[in-house]
């Protein structure tokens, strides 16, 4: 029986330009069987909504990798304003900071694993593999760390806590059940995987949402389930049943645990003795330390540091398989769509190699077992194995993807009837020879054009991109605009993740004109405010002034009826060149569609949204919506007492001063004022009384107050 259409698209607008023959055609590849096919699709021609309406018909759960999480994010968003009902969920990984645990023989250097998680996004994950495991319109939108390895969703969802109202369990049980699927005790407010017992009753928070469900209990069964806002303490819904997925995804049952502590000794036996034979005692002594303090571990509390070294054994898996990942949690036919193709796949290529060396350093000097080996990414001939349908994305795609491709199809009329940008070649240093710039005589050098160009553009009320060869170059740039009283900002790799993510958005709303980076400007970013772009050194050999990082960076113009972009270079260079001619090929093809049709050309009048402003803790949103409830109450109640006496009577210098005239600002300012001493005694009234979870919700609420009084 035919599957019914899960996944509906909102259809703000209809396919339009390229997009209806691009859609038709890669359909008819699907229905086909096509394993692979790749879509050619200019900047700003829309490939996301084509994917969208690709999603829709093809009515599969759909998985999209793209290269970095600022782009991943924003497809996220994309997606979810295309598919408001379904599953849309960003997975990527959750290190804010990572070092890998590593050895350097040549100066005996031990680094271990040192990182920084992003519990906001270890949420995300989880709430990707639990729609997964629980529904069919799903898409994920990944980075490459949708590769590494993941706890089995077989185990996962098999020791998932199902609750339901007059089950046979008693407090203690709960307890223990939560504590076996990783969740944590406390005392204190609740974070997600975290749970604490008052009375007859036991509350937690799952990891993928921020909401807490209470558990009531009677006797030995579950008397109520109750869904509250953990900050209000209102109640959301009674629950007749629920279901609770692991705090982690390295899970194992009992049974499997006490067969892996067994194999792990018997390798860690078998690695001993190869060391002694091999005279390497210093070895030896240390991976035996190391080794049966981490059985200690897992034996006593179920997990220790480094714990997915140890996931061959604790899955049940073979030396040499490959390990679960997210792709794990897909069901059998799901699509695949790789997001700029040709910088995607050199990644997911490459990750394994990189692993596996600096793994066999750590087994060879004794600090893991060989079978951490096994803790890996995919090779990319397993992740190939482990999809279905692919359809490459590019603007550029290599010959990798053009080869495999049963089919490629083009993607050049952009609905909007925008072009190509207009392309200038200048050179970068001063000089009387150059080409003077509006009567001068002297061309004053690439920094000081591109200053003036910048000036021009941003009193249109565009925004401008400088992309340099270097980060310090990036940072330079942007301090160097700063002393010239132009609003700039840099964006490069060091950022963290949600702030590359709010940099971008800031830049769009206007909070500041320049925006100067490396290589994160290039692919993917959907910028429609920019009518500038200044490529420096554009004639210096690399990766980063290559055919396709220009012919990208180019792109990025596209989307506004204005756009120009600067190419600052002394010698025309092979990618240059080929740069330059793509970009008036595809100029010519889409000026003679818009006199064809009669098309003026339109700027992309885009939302500015921001996927951070949806990990915003519900915490904070409830305490803001909580305050302004009762700052509207107390504001009433002020305006009948003042109808009665318009004066408030105030003290200075020991005389006293009738103020017959208050301002709407003094009469809020007293509002604030009043509420927070109401608050403070309140909050000392639940001190006393022991209930420190309503103390720390007005504790919260008065830190707020007392912020908002501050910017008033």
């Amino acid at each position: 029986m035919a599957e019914g259409n899960i996944f509906k698209l909102n259809n703000l607008f209809e396919p339009a330009g390229d997009q209806p023959v691009a859609i038709s055609k890669l359909m008819e590849g699907l229905n086909k069987g096509m394993k692979k096919q790749t879509l050619i699709g200019a900047t700003g021609t829309g490939k996301t909504f084509t994917m969208a309406n690709v999603i829709a018909q093809h009515n599969k759960p759909t998985l999209v990798i793209a290269h970095n999480k600022t782009l991943a994010a924003q497809l996220a968003q994309e997606f979810r304003q295309f598919f408001p009902d379904a599953a849309v969920h960003y997975f990527v990984s959750y290190y804010d900071y990572y070092q890998p645990e590593a050895y350097m023989p040549a100066s005996d250097t031990y680094i271990e694993k040192d990182a920084s998680i992003n519990k906001e996004i270890d949420m995300l994950r989880h709430a990707s593999t639990q729609a997964l495991l629980t529904r069919r319109d799903v898409i994920i939108v990944a980075s490459v760390s949708c590769i590494y390895g993941l706890g089995s969703p077989e185990e996962y969802e098999k020791v998932n806590l199902k609750l339901e109202v007059g089950m046979k369990m008693d407090r203690l049980s709960l307890m223990k059940k939560l504590i076996e699927i990783h969740f944590e005790r406390t005392n204190a407010d609740l974070s997600p995987g975290q749970f604490r017992s008052i009375g007859t009753r036991v509350e937690f928070m799952p990891v993928s949402e921020t909401v807490m469900y209470q558990v009531e209990f009677s006797g030995n069964a579950i008397s109520k389930i109750t869904k509250i806002d953990p900050v209000s303490s209102t109640i959301i819904k009674e629950e007749k049943n629920i279901f609770i997925f692991p705090a982690k995804h390295f899970i194992t049952e009992d049974k499997k645990k006490k067969i892996a502590l067994v194999e792990i000794k018997k390798e860690l036996n078998k690695q001993l003795k190869l060391f002694e034979k091999k005279g390497k005692l210093l070895e030896a002594e240390r991976i035996k330390r190391r080794t049966n303090y981490d059985l200690a571990m897992i034996r006593e509390v179920g997990y220790c540091s480094g714990i997915e070294n140890y996931s061959r054994h604790l899955s049940g898996k073979k030396e040499g398989e490959p390990p679960e990942t997210l792709l794990s949690y897909f069901p059998d036919d799901f699509l695949t769509i790789i997001d700029e193709s040709h910088v995607t796949l050199p990644q997911l290529q490459g990750m394994y190699a990189g692993d596996a060396s600096r793994k066999n350093t750590l087994v060879e000097y004794g600090f893991r077992l060989p079978s951490a080996k096994d803790n890996r990414p995919l090779k990319y001939e397993e992740f190939q194995k482990r999809i279905g349908p692919v359809i490459y994305t590019s603007a550029t795609p290599s010959e990798q993807e053009r080869s495999q491709s049963e089919q490629i199809v083009e993607q050049i009329i952009r609905p909007t009837g925008l072009v190509d940008p207009e392309t200038i070649v200048r050179p970068i240093h001063p000089g009387a020879n150059a080409t003077p710039q509006e009567g001068n005589n002297t061309y004053p050098g690439q920094i000081q054009d591109f200053i003036s160009e910048t000036e021009k553009t941003i009193k249109k009320g565009f925004r401008v991109l400088a992309t340099t060869l270097t980060k310090k170059m990036a940072e330079d740039l942007s301090v160097y605009l700063k002393d010239k009283k132009i609003k700039a900002e840099y964006l490069h790799s060091d950022i963290k993740t949600m702030d590359r993510i709010k940099i971008l958005t800031q830049f769009r709303k206007g909070d500041f004109d320049v925006l100067v980076g490396v290589n994160l400007l290039r692919e993917g970013l959907d910028l429609p405010e920019v009518a500038l772009i200044g490529i420096l050194d554009a004639d210096k050999a690399g990766f980063l002034r290559s055919e396709t990082s220009l012919v990208q960076t180019i792109g990025r113009a596209a989307r506004n009826s204005e756009g120009k972009v600067i190419l600052y270079a002394d010698i025309e260079t092979d990618a240059m060149r080929y740069a330059l001619s793509e970009t008036a090929r595809r100029r010519n093809i889409q000026m003679a569609y818009n006199k064809e049709h009669g098309i003026t050309p339109k700027t992309i009048m885009k939302k500015i949204n921001d996927i951070t402003e949806e990990m915003e803790s519900e915490h904070g949103k409830t305490v803001n919506a909580e305050l302004d409830l009762d700052l509207e109450v107390f504001k009433r109640a002020y305006a009948i007492e003042l109808k009665k006496d318009k004066s408030i009577v105030t003290k200075k210098e020991g005389k006293t001063e009738v103020k017959l005239h208050m301002s709407d600002q003094e009469r809020n300012d007293l509002v604030y004022e009043k509420i927070i001493k109401i608050k403070e005694k309140e909050m000392s009234k639940a001190v006393k009384e022991l209930d420190f979870e309503t103390a720390a919700i007005l504790r919260d609420e008065i830190g707020v107050l007392r912020l908002r009084l501050e910017k008033k």
